[in-house]
């Protein structure tokens, strides 16, 4: 899996860059259908002390993308719920592909005609 992090208005640490690999093999090992994962971590000033940390996975799997954005007070809060919802997309995502496969009937032999 390519992963590719990117940030707006600051500077990512190697410390964060390792706790999203860290979680993001995590699904990768869950599913080897993942081909790339885009991270985008922002920061949105509320008026206050504390900015708002805003972290946007997309996963590039096969038949689409699977996409969550949330928002928190940490980026690593804000990662650990995206990575529950996609992981729970990534089920959901598997299964419909699975149930849109035909299933494969056995042949039957053609009655003997007499």
């Amino acid at each position: 899996m390519n992963l590719s992090v990117q940030s707006v208005h600051f500077h990512v640490d190697a410390k964060l860059i390792s706790y999203i690999e860290k979680k993001l093999s995590r699904l990768d090992k869950m599913s080897s259908w993942i081909k790339d994962a885009e991270v985008h971590l922002k920061l949105q000033d509320t008026g206050g002390k504390v900015q708002e940390k805003i972290t946007e996975i997309r996963l590039h799997v096969p038949g689409g993308f699977l996409v969550d954005r949330k928002s928190s007070r940490t980026f690593e809060s804000a990662i650990d719920a995206s990575l529950d919802t996609l992981r729970r997309q990534l089920v959901r995502h598997k299964e419909k592909i699975a149930n849109s496969r035909p299933t494969r009937q056995p042949k039957t032999a053609a009655p003997a005609e007499e």
